[in-house]
């Protein structure tokens, strides 16, 4: 049975690099796992400030755009988060697209393709292990963690050394191991 990954580019700024990690990361997932794999840019879904009038753990949505989000990230089976790093943490487009849902999030996997410089955006994922763990979502390990990301990106077009790729393949299947675990659990 076919798992879908969905790998959520958390970056929304003009100029960012984050659309070109998620992109290698969508190519490189399809290539090296059995996923389905699918990409959620958060600037292209453009979720407003939370605005839903009741708590995200019921899951009775009124709007279009939380309705569309919900479908999303409920028709994936585990994640990647491919996250920046802003002031030792993450950004606030992510926190928001994380607190819109309840159920959709709960009892699967999750890990990280973190950016940045000197900390290749490690703040960040450790600014996001206890949201996650509050709605349900388990992070694994092993990481890709990238520092002084800028270099690595030319015209859109991420390329990655060795070093820094080798995670990947033991991610993706760590992932896949969660996965086959915690799908009953997520349903």
């Amino acid at each position: 049975m076919s798992h879908t990954l969905l790998v959520i580019v958390a970056s929304t700024r003009p100029g960012r690099i984050g659309r070109a990690f998620g992109d290698w990361t969508v190519d490189f997932a399809q290539s090296h796992s059995d996923f389905d794999v699918q990409l959620a840019d958060l600037a292209e879904i453009d979720l407003p400030l939370y605005d839903e009038p009741e708590h995200p753990r019921f899951g009775n949505y009124q709007h279009e755009h939380t309705k569309a989000w919900a479908k999303i990230v409920g028709g994936a089976d585990a994640f990647v988060f491919v996250t920046n790093e802003y002031n030792h943490s993450f950004n606030a487009a992510l926190k928001n697209a994380l607190d819109y849902l309840g159920p959709e999030w709960r009892g699967k996997p999750a890990a990280f393709f973190s950016y940045g410089g000197a900390s290749a955006g490690l703040r960040a994922t450790n600014a996001l292990d206890s949201v996650l763990a509050c709605l349900g979502i388990i992070s694994v390990q092993p990481a890709i963690s990238v520092p002084f990301a800028m270099q690595y990106v030319k015209d859109g077009v991420a390329t990655l050394p060795d070093a820094v790729a080798s995670a990947g393949p033991a991610m993706l299947a760590e992932l896949q191991r969660m996965t086959d675990l915690l799908r009953p659990a997520a349903q």
